[in-house]
């Protein structure tokens, strides 16, 4: 019987254990799901930049189901974690005491056995030594009888053999009771071994045991407690994913692609019936249908095969165009989106570097108040580098400023056109911007000259395009060294083009070399005069 509970229990510690080896391999199993999981949302949900960022419903919505996998695999980890805490780790503890308190009992039932075989062992052994002491005292017996009948017998010899007896009945009275005693403590400790102290073992563990299947039932639960604790989330996920798929908007999207493709050309015209029989002559009576003439015998302009030539891009070759800075080989929308591109981020750069200067210029202060601190004058190198860059931005901004002015219609007329009185536009190399020429003028001439302004008068400018036209003397000179005069519609040649400082390297047709603002110039390409600079 003992050794059928001792298997039993054995086998119901395998069996919890078993048990905790399945939960443990499960929450693997989860583990890896949601790690599987997570890395498909990962390869599938690249990091993008904001020019990159989807503005289709189906990527939109695609991306938001991804979202919701990603939190998905969160709860697959929640339940992972659940297990391994609530369920696996429990069921190994318990496992644990169960082995120590199995042990107790088996331990107290041998205990309890071994006791039992001492009082039996004390129990034979007293058993044995009073049948020895009979046997002994039977041996006595038969000798003093011998020798009480035997009339050759001395009365010594009869004496001796009689004490000899008594001497044995005693020893066979002292065992005798010590057996009786003996026997009477192993009847006693029996009935306690067989009634007090193996039931009450074997009721321990038959506790233990149940104890042990209650734990699984409870572990049971609690593994199926943590899937359901979960399901309401998961459920908002899946309900998520619906509603990105009920998003997806076909109409939507075919917007987005006619905003982000359309290229602001207007349809072309339809082409017009090219008489070439016109210096024909017939006579009145020729019932020839006539054919429809356009103003002065000639095509208009408007239709000719060239302008739209270029423009049936849609299933036909585009012709090849090479990418220029001002994006000109770009249609007019896709034109006008690039260069506000380009301006929000310069202006982003130019705000970085004015913090930059901003933030140099508060140390040069407080090193200057601190000399201990460091050295004022090193940081002048970093701020004339900044304040450089400054400039550069500002003139790229300007410039491109003008492009989106020309793309969305903004400029007016030639004599209309503004120049950039940009208080930060670089001056002619080897000038510094307070000695730009400060130009005379009268109210007889009538030549349009570059309007530059003085110091005392920046703070009237409200933004960086000036447009002025002023009446310039021929006959003076400008004030600064490396500047010329200029003069309507005079012809220039181009030495060095504008860097993006607002100047333009020249030179007269008398040989004289100077500067003039690029703003004031126009550039034509004239067959005898390639080059050629004509002011405005």
């Amino acid at each position: 019987m003992t050794n059928n509970l001792d298997k039993h229990s054995q086998w119901g510690i395998d069996f919890l254990e078993r048990y905790a080896k399945f939960v443990k391999e499960r929450l693997e199993i989860e583990q890896a799901y949601a790690k599987q999981l997570r890395s498909l949302v990962k390869k599938y949900c690249p990091k993008r930049s904001k020019d990159d960022e989807p503005r289709f419903t189906s990527c939109l919505s695609f991306y938001s189901i991804l979202n919701e996998l990603n939190d998905y695999a969160g709860q697959r980890e929640v339940v992972a974690e659940e297990m391994g805490h609530k369920v696996y780790g429990e069921l190994m503890r318990y496992s644990q005491d169960l082995k120590g308190e199995r042990k107790l009992h088996l331990q107290e039932g041998r205990k309890t056995q071994q006791y039992l075989d001492q009082c039996w062992k004390h129990m034979d052994n007293s058993k044995k030594k009073f049948e020895r002491e009979c046997k002994e005292a039977e041996k006595s017996q038969l000798i003093y009888e011998r020798l009480d009948s035997d009339i050759n017998a001395t009365k010594s010899e009869v004496e001796k053999a009689k004490s000899q007896l008594y001497l044995r009945q005693h020893m066979v009275e002292e065992s005798k009771n010590e057996y009786a005693a003996q026997l009477q403590n192993f009847n006693s400790e029996q009935w306690k071994h067989f009634n007090v102290a193996i039931p009450q073992i074997f009721k321990n563990l038959q506790d233990m045991d149940e104890r042990r299947t209650v734990k699984l039932g409870e572990m049971y639960r609690s593994f199926a407690e943590v899937e359901r604790r979960v399901i309401p989330i998961i459920s908002k996920c899946l309900e998520g994913m619906v509603t990105a798929a009920k998003n997806v908007d076909e109409r939507r999207d075919s917007g987005v692609v006619v905003e982000s493709f359309k290229s602001g050309f207007e349809p072309p015209g339809d082409f017009p019936f090219e008489d070439f029989s016109q210096n024909i002559q017939r006579t009145g009576s020729d019932g020839t249908i006539g054919t429809p003439k356009t103003e002065g015998g000639k095509p208009d302009p408007k239709h000719a095969v060239g302008r739209t030539k270029n423009k049936l891009w849609l299933f036909g070759k585009k012709p090849k165009a090479p990418t220029l800075e001002d994006l000109s080989h770009l249609p007019p929308e896709q034109r006008r989106k690039k260069l506000q591109q380009r301006i929000d981020e310069l202006n982003k750069e130019l705000q970085k570097e004015m913090d930059q200067r901003d933030a140099l210029n508060k140390m040069k202060d407080v090193y200057e108040k601190n000399p201990q601190m460091g050295d004022p004058g090193s940081l002048q190198p970093k701020i004339s580098e900044t304040i450089c860059n400054m400039e550069k931005l500002r003139s790229e901004i300007h410039k491109n400023e003008s492009w989106l002015a020309e793309v969305e219609g903004k400029h007016g007329s030639r004599s209309e056109r503004r120049p950039s009185a940009d208080v930060n536009h670089h001056a002619p190399h080897g000038r510094e911007r307070s000695a730009l020429p400060d130009y005379h003028w009268d109210s007889n001439s009538h030549v349009v000259g570059i309007p530059i302004i003085n110091h005392s008068m920046l703070g009237q400018i409200d933004s960086n395009l000036i447009s002025a036209v002023f009446n310039i003397d021929n006959n003076n000179k400008c004030s600064n060294e490396g500047t010329l005069v200029m003069n309507e519609n005079e012809v220039l040649y181009v030495i060095e083009i504008d860097k993006g400082d607002g100047w333009t390297r020249i030179r007269k047709q008398g040989g004289e070399e100077g500067y003039v603002p690029t703003s004031y110039v126009e550039i034509t390409l004239e067959k005898n005069r390639k080059g050629a600079v004509t002011y405005i």
